[in-house]
């Protein structure tokens, strides 16, 4: 691509300065015309702290945000025709470059900027500010944090003081009292982790073995019931093997770190989990991002990196977590096998969820063994706690000693372990529970969508309410709690800016009152604070 100024040119060399310092990229990797987040791979905390180390060397008429640009030739055109600040100027300098014709703004508050108001802030804006004072945006932060407090928006971490099923009691910090709310935002898919056998398996188990093993895995803090717990799941999944981690975040982190190396290429959704995300730079392999779900995108990736040296490595959720949909795995499966790519399935939110039994996203595309690697947490449907991944023996083997998240870290309790032994037994023998929840899931969906709600490209239990403007979704949520119905409000960094949604998660034991009462809540909170489509 030509850009269009001589000015252009002259400041490529600060604009990839700054990329390669946020990115660790070298020079020669960064091409100008590749995607920033699919083609090379820059996720989207990286992007919002290139853009809050730019925002001070140029005299942007409005605040440069993500959205602005997709590629460095974007960036590059979006400040060629803006005035260099002096520490602009300052940053040009150290770099042995000079623009003498450019007009230079010594006073930064010159600019005219967006609102800066903490009613137009985002959690984004605390992302990093280029401040030599490391906590400067801790403060900043806690402004923004206690505004949102006050007027009740930001309702996170209230505490249960009853068991989680589909209503629960708990403390309403904005009304200083405890309440009982309809669940919408729990994980306990088919309610074992208040089944009684559940809770009899842990509490017999402690007894027996303590309170916990103390120890990792390769010394001393392995217990027979860690390794029924493996066989188990390995069975469930159809697999040869199975390891499990202290928690799915570290099945992820583990995993992906020991299998690949600076050498290698990961190529793993834009949506996908921040514990994948955090994997892939714990690795240091390549990373390239494809777009959501598309596998259009994923091919193309695959052929732009197909001379890489090293192994290839695809990485996607089964579910994706704050969107609900299911990853197009036979085509994927398909486009592995012509690239000579592996699969790894992260199946949090599908194990007890999708296929005839409930073992995850490739039995529900009848594609068992076709996937190398299934991935999963035990916090979710199989109400415990701890991660776990299933594939052939002699991967599983190489994880037990390269893993360091599996080597270095004590392992689950072995009460914990008999609970999730438990679960798996009633999965098996009680297929009613599955049937049951997507009955809820099909009845809700339906009559959210007819209703006039836009829940995304939803296929599983969790079902979004896209809303798109965060300060409207955090009044939405506010409402929707007032009213008492409790689920999750999701703003940046649980999705993009501009992606705020409601998530909805739906169980087995949400009974039809329980939903109808839901979708009655919704639609008069959508009414009350102007939703479109809904007539106050």
């Amino acid at each position: 691509m030509t850009l269009n100024t001589h000015l252009a040119a002259e400041i490529q060399p600060l604009i990839l300065d700054i990329v390669k310092e946020q990115t660790c990229y070298s020079e020669s990797d960064l091409l100008l015309d590749q995607a920033m987040e699919e083609g090379l791979g820059i996720d989207s905390i990286i992007l919002a702290s290139i853009v809050d180390e730019m925002q001070p060397l140029f005299a942007f008429e409005n605040k440069l945000n993500t959205a602005s640009f997709n590629t460095i030739a974007d960036l590059i055109n979006c400040c060629k025709d803006v005035a260099i600040t002096e520490k602009g100027q300052q940053k040009l300098a150290s770099l042995g470059m000079n623009i003498g014709a450019q007009p230079v703004l010594k006073d930064t508050n010159q600019l005219v900027t967006a609102d800066t108001s903490i009613s137009s802030q985002t959690m984004r804006d605390f992302v990093a500010d280029g401040n030599p004072d490391l906590f400067s945006k801790v403060r900043k932060f806690n402004d923004f944090y206690a505004s949102h407090e006050k007027t009740g928006d930001f309702w996170y971490g209230m505490p249960l003081s009853s068991k989680c099923e589909n209503r629960a009691i708990i403390f309403d910090a904005y009304q200083n009292k405890e309440r009982e709310f309809l669940m919408f935002a729990s994980n306990n898919y088919l309610g074992l982790a208040n089944e009684p056998r559940v809770v009899n398996a842990i509490s017999d188990a402690v007894k027996q073995y303590g309170a916990t093993n103390t120890g990792c895995r390769l010394i001393g803090g392995t217990n027979h019931l860690h390794l029924e717990l493996e066989e188990r799941l390995a069975r469930f999944k159809g697999r040869e093997a199975c390891i499990v981690f202290p928690s799915g975040y570290s099945a992820n982190l583990g995993t992906i770190s020991a299998l690949m190396g600076p050498k290698d290429t990961i190529i793993t959704d834009v949506y996908n989990h921040m514990s994948i995300q955090d994997g892939c730079k714990l690795s240091g392999a390549k990373k390239r991002i494809y777009k959501h779900n598309d596998m259009a995108s994923l091919e193309e990736v695959l052929k732009n990196c197909s001379d890489n040296d090293g192994g290839k490595l695809i990485v996607a959720d089964g579910v994706f977590s704050m969107h609900g949909n299911i990853v197009k795995l036979p085509e994927m499966v398909r486009l592995a096998r012509k690239y000579q790519a592996r699969i790894l399935i992260d199946d949090a939110h599908s194990t007890g969820i999708l296929g005839a039994t409930g073992s995850g996203t490739a039995e529900h595309f009848n594609l068992k063994h076709e996937v190398d690697l299934e991935l999963g947490t035990m916090s979710k449907t199989l109400a415990g706690m701890g991660g776990f991944v299933c594939g052939d023996k002699e991967v599983i083997d190489y994880l037990r000693f390269y893993a360091n998240s599996y080597v270095f870290a004590a392992t689950i309790p072995a009460h914990v372990a008999a609970g999730l032994i438990q679960c798996i037994d009633i999965m098996e023998t009680q297929p009613q529970r599955l049937e049951n929840l997507w009955s809820n899931v099909n009845y809700l969906h339906s009559a959210l969508r007819e209703c006039g709600f836009d829940t995304g490209d939803s296929e599983s239990a969790i079902i979004p309410i896209v809303i798109g403007d965060e300060k409207r979704t955090m009044e939405l949520g506010h409402h929707v709690r007032q009213m008492g119905m409790f689920c999750q409000t999701v703003v940046f960094p649980g999705v993009a800016v501009g992606d705020a949604r409601l998530r909805i998660s739906v169980l087995s034991q949400h009974t039809k009152e329980d939903l109808d009462q839901a979708i009655e809540i919704l639609i008069k909170a959508a009414k009350e604070v102007g939703l479109p489509g809904f007539n106050s």
